[in-house]
């Protein structure tokens, strides 16, 4: 059995934290998930980063894999320290998604439950199996974050037979309600929602990797949203009322005279809900974009404006 070092794996220090290993995990599923990745190899270098993540970002785990950390080397033969003895559970068939390595740390197959310490003893484990969990990244559309309604999604479990042998796997529908304050990258958790245990073990969980969908308007900024509001120069400089999106409607946003290119307007409560169910900020940039074309008629005022209006942009160069 080699020893895995899972922060190698994912490209990130020991001294990462949850931030940095949420997004190097995302990156590498991106990069080699079965589906998209038409690279050699691809399905494993996907399951080893979905194991090294399940190591890692559960903070129980991560601080037992991280003493037994300083006893391995990265592809050489794991022993342990001296007194240690694995929770058990090794000789994984191949349709098993994490290692014998994971499992004599953390025991199970699939999800290897919470619990223990890497140092204690396999006697009392049930011989049941528990059942594989399932990753799976879920886009969602901004204005899906403030739906009161459940979100259908499907997604592929993984069957074994009897003897823990891979089969046919099976779909299965949900229908999955978004968490209020839900934020992009965030993981969520369906429990005994994965596949089946053997022998009598546990169902497997579910685990949603939240994915914003680009928004044609928004920006996201935290709980924020930020929109550009395309002006033209008479508009910034006169004033006037626009009709600017929002996630449930358009309002109507009232531009001062002499507003300035850049210039933020804050619409209160129009943003995303954060996790005290409240909803961030709209920030209205003005954007102020030129005409492409001018007639002979529009040419002139133009040359009008610019012979008779005292202003210069650049009187500050001088100082």
């Amino acid at each position: 059995m080699d020893f895995k070092d899972y922060y190698k794996i994912l490209g990130v220090e020991p001294t990462a934290d949850e931030k940095e290993i949420k997004s190097a995990y995302r990156k590498l599923a991106r990069k080699y998930h079965p589906d998209v990745s038409k690279e050699a190899g691809a399905e494993d270098k996907f399951k080893e980063a979905s194991e090294a993540y399940e190591a890692l970002s559960n903070p129980e785990k991560r601080a037992e894999y991280d003493e037994l950390r300083k006893y391995g080397q990265h592809g050489r033969p794991f022993q342990g320290p001296p007194g240690w003895q694995g929770r058990g559970g090794g000789g994984f068939d191949e349709g098993a998604d994490f290692s014998d390595f994971f499992s004599s740390i953390f025991g199970g197959s699939g999800g290897g439950r919470p619990g223990g310490n890497p140092f204690g003893s396999a006697q009392g484990r049930s011989r049941g199996r528990d059942g594989q969990d399932v990753q799976m990244e879920l886009p969602v559309s901004l204005e899906e974050t403030l739906a009161t309604e459940s979100k259908k999604i499907s997604f592929k479990v993984p069957q074994h037979n009897g003897a823990g042998q891979r089969v046919a796997d099976s779909l299965k529908t949900l229908n999955v309600k978004i968490p209020a304050g839900v934020a992009d990258g965030e993981r969520i958790r369906l429990k005994g929602q994965g596949a089946p245990g053997i022998g009598g073990g546990a169902t497997g969980d579910l685990y949603l990797t939240i994915n914003f969908e680009k928004h044609p308007f928004f920006e996201v900024d935290g709980d924020h949203l930020i929109l550009q509001v395309p002006l033209a120069p008479w508009e910034v400089a006169l004033g006037t009322k626009v009709a600017v999106p929002t996630l449930t409607g358009r309002i109507n946003l009232t531009i001062r005279p002499d507003s300035q290119n850049g210039q933020r307007l804050r619409v209160k409560g129009n943003g995303l809900l954060n996790k005290q169910g409240q909803r961030g900020d709209l920030f209205a940039q003005i954007k102020v974009v030129m005409p492409t074309h001018n007639d002979a008629e529009a040419q002139a005022l133009w040359e009008s404006l610019a012979n008779n209006a005292e202003f210069d942009p650049r009187a500050n160069w001088s100082r």
